[in-house]
């Protein structure tokens, strides 16, 4: 079979577009948890840091998933990897919603975490297979799903929640998951043809030669990349809420800049995914995380509504781009067969950042009464996200060049 018959398709976008729908519903698990930290904190009498656990939990789950649930995907199918996991999600909020201590929520959310993961890295994975010329903006398109999701329901949790509590929220999300995602899922059994995979194959060895690493190698330096960008990342992200809580401004205002953080994001992510086409994956990812880096700085003289409202616009505009891009840069350079455990490894890395960064980033507040010192953190962990993929380009294009006749 013609790989052109296959990749790019009109199928493929259709795909695509479900997949968006699959992943605005299934990924609010990874944000609820940020909209009802203050109420949560409030609730059990527990410290910052301790509030923050349940935030913890989630993206161990959620990093456990995408690497467990890729590996599902790549051998049987991602409409069995998402049932189980819409199934798992429901059950979980309807837990959540009885919990009687922090610590059992924190449980929970081990298991909503792991569920939500099926919604993300195995997801673009899944619809990296089913696009060659136009890879980038595929992967951004299903990776911005998280985003608008993160986008969307915090402001209408926030508002819808705001009278009837935190436990409210979680019923409501179990509905709506059985509800929209179940369905959904059983739109997505159709599968690449393997011999149209080993033709995507050939062209990702030649590019993992040049750099002259392994494609382990690959995958453990662009997981370790990924941790150094996501603890940098989660700082925003995480606190943003409480941090405005602690301003004066309350949970509503914090909520409405997370969302606007998250709206930048999605653009950011468009926009890379759009460069990704014609730069590559490497140097799409650099330039995010620099950009992300300068954002960073951006916070620390932050003081005022008005400049909170500008730095968490600018940031997400900065960093919306970087988590997909190690998904292009992994369907680059490594096997498509194995899409969704490379895939699913780097964003189990990516995500154990974002866990490790939003604990510290509390912790870091309980120590020094302020988030100043953990915006620092982040600015420097992002420094081993650069100078990774600052290696991987040299080496590549050294040896493009090596290769070239005089």
């Amino acid at each position: 079979m013609n790989s052109e018959s296959v990749l790019d398709s009109s199928y493929s976008w259709l795909r695509l577009a479900i997949t968006l729908l699959i992943a605005v519903v299934g990924n609010v698990g990874m944000w609820v948890v940020t909209v009802v930290m203050p109420e949560v904190q409030s609730e059990f009498a527990a410290s910052r840091a301790l509030a923050s656990l349940p935030y913890v939990t989630t993206m161990i789950g959620f990093a456990i998933g995408n690497f467990g649930i890729g590996q599902i995907v790549d051998r049987f199918g991602v409409t069995t990897a998402l049932t189980g996991a819409g199934v798992l999600i429901a059950a979980s909020y309807a837990l959540a919603a009885l919990s009687p201590s922090i610590w059992v929520l924190a449980l929970v959310q081990l298991g909503i975490g792991f569920g939500t993961a099926a919604c993300f890295g195995p997801l673009i994975a899944d619809i990296s297979q089913w696009f060659q010329r136009r890879r980038g903006i595929a992967v951004a398109i299903a990776a911005s799903g998280n985003y608008v999701s993160g986008a969307i329901w915090p402001p209408l949790l926030s508002h819808f929640g705001a009278d009837e509590g935190w436990r409210w929220v979680y019923s409501v999300l179990a509905i709506i998951t059985v509800l929209a995602m179940l369905p959904l899922a059983q739109l997505l059994r159709r599968r690449v043809p393997q011999d149209v995979l080993l033709q995507t194959d050939a062209v990702s060895r030649s590019r993992a030669t040049a750099t002259g690493f392994t494609p382990s190698q690959l995958q453990w330096m662009l997981g370790l990349a990924g941790i150094g960008c996501c603890v940098a990342m989660s700082m925003p992200q995480v606190h943003i809420v409480a941090l405005c809580v602690d301003m004066g401004f309350g949970a509503a205002v914090g909520a409405e800049m997370l969302s606007l953080m998250l709206i930048g994001g999605v653009v950011s992510r468009l926009i890379s995914g759009l460069l990704a086409d014609r730069l590559g994956g490497v140097r799409t990812l650099l330039i995010g995380s620099t950009l992300q880096a300068i954002a960073l700085f951006f916070y620390l003289p932050a003081g005022g509504l008005v400049s909170l409202y500008t730095v968490s616009l600018i940031f997400g505009l900065s960093q919306g781009g970087i988590v997909p891009s190690y998904a292009v840069i992994v369907r680059e350079y490594l096997p498509a067969r194995e899409a969704g455990a490379r895939v699913g490894f780097v964003m189990m890395m990516t995500i154990l950042g974002m866990a490790l960064g939003g604990w510290l980033s509390g912790a870091i507040y309980d120590w020094t009464g302020s988030y100043q010192w953990a915006f620092v953190n982040g600015i420097v962990w992002n420094g081993l996200n650069i100078a990774i993929m600052v290696v991987i380009l040299t080496r590549g294009n050294r040896a493009r060049r090596e290769m070239v006749p005089a």
